[in-house]
């Protein structure tokens, strides 16, 4: 816009069409432009969330089949362990040598069950930092664009 003045020296602005129409485009264009490299940010965002999401279960699955499989071996151990002292309990010859088995056997089922604990909840805590990591990545490197922007 440029000014004019009059003979009374009070200046008016005058209106050039051809400098609001370059203006507006040039507007537009930029929100044009601020829209798809938003909407780019967003569809690669969705695509990292999307792989986050499959690897995790595809973790999840092969990890609860693991658990699945440690569960039954150790129900199979168990199974094992009972039917080996009923056998023994079966061939005592004397009270004092059923009450000593018994003992013997159910100390042996506590520790043995301590262990097997332990054991479940070190492969349970590992299953979880694995299902969790691609989420975890994907978080970081969220919060680092984020800042870098």
């Amino acid at each position: 816009m440029s000014k004019t003045k009059t003979t009374e020296t009070v200046e008016f602005p005058t209106f050039d069409a051809s400098q609001a129409t370059d203006q507006i485009r040039a507007f537009a264009e930029k929100g044009v432009e601020q829209s798809k490299e938003t909407f780019a940010k967003l569809k690669t965002g969705a695509e990292e969330a999307k792989k986050a999401f499959e690897t995790s279960y595809e973790t999840a699955k092969t990890a609860s089949n693991d658990l699945s499989l440690k569960a039954i071996a150790t129900l199979r151990t168990n199974a094992e362990a009972n039917f080996s002292h009923l056998e023994a309990l079966v061939g005592a010859k004397s009270l004092s040598e059923v009450v000593e088995l018994q003992t013997s056997f159910l100390r042996s089922r506590v520790e043995t069950a301590v262990e097997q604990a332990k054991d479940f909840q070190a492969a349970a805590s590992k299953v979880a930092e694995e299902v969790a990591k691609p989420y975890k990545t994907a978080f970081e490197k969220a919060i680092k664009d984020v800042k870098a922007a």
